[in-house]
């Protein structure tokens, strides 16, 4: 069995899926992205599921590729936002020992370019949706971490330095 180096969690925006790739890289494993596994198995982008079919259909398939990555994926793994809504995910997610929550405030979600854009979950008042999923999910992304490294004011290389450094001593 095979178990990814890894897993990280946050909300939305707050640069996963680049810190990811970064992390792949120096430690010289594969990145995957489980939005990117879901819109490449069903040809479509996330939020034509949700528009197609629902939260609900694209939360099962969440949890499925989130459960794939976890059980096969020997690398580094980045999760969507929401994929910690599910608890039989967060129970996987409790026998990984380097699950990192990328995090950020307010204020810089408010700064990100484009933090609406293809985000149905959004729509209307994107700050104010924002801020109510970060409320809402952040005892769960709590329960699944083992460590919390800040993005704000940090460059990606500096985030990835700082997982890196904090989960020295559990690698």
């Amino acid at each position: 069995m095979t178990a990814p180096l890894i897993v990280l969690v946050g909300p939305m925006g707050v640069g996963k899926s680049t810190v990811g790739a970064l992390l792949a890289e120096r430690l010289r494993c594969a990145y995957r992205d489980t939005d990117d596994v879901i819109v490449a198995s069903e040809g479509r982008s996330v939020a034509d599921i949700f528009v197609e079919e629902g939260e609900a259909r694209f939360r099962a398939l969440e949890k499925d590729a989130v459960a794939t990555a976890l059980a096969e994926h020997h690398g580094v793994p980045a999760l969507g936002g929401g994929a910690v809504l599910d608890a039989g995910t967060r129970r996987l997610l409790a026998a990984h020992t380097a699950v990192v929550h990328l995090s950020m405030g307010v204020e810089v979600a408010v700064g990100r370019a484009g933090l609406a854009a293809a985000r149905p979950l959004l729509a209307g008042d994107p700050l104010e949706r924002w801020q109510e999923l970060a409320k809402a999910r952040a005892p769960l992304y709590a329960e699944v971490a083992r460590v919390v490294v800040a993005t704000d004011g940090r460059a990606p290389e500096e985030v990835a330095d700082a997982v890196l450094d904090a989960l020295e001593p559990r690698r």
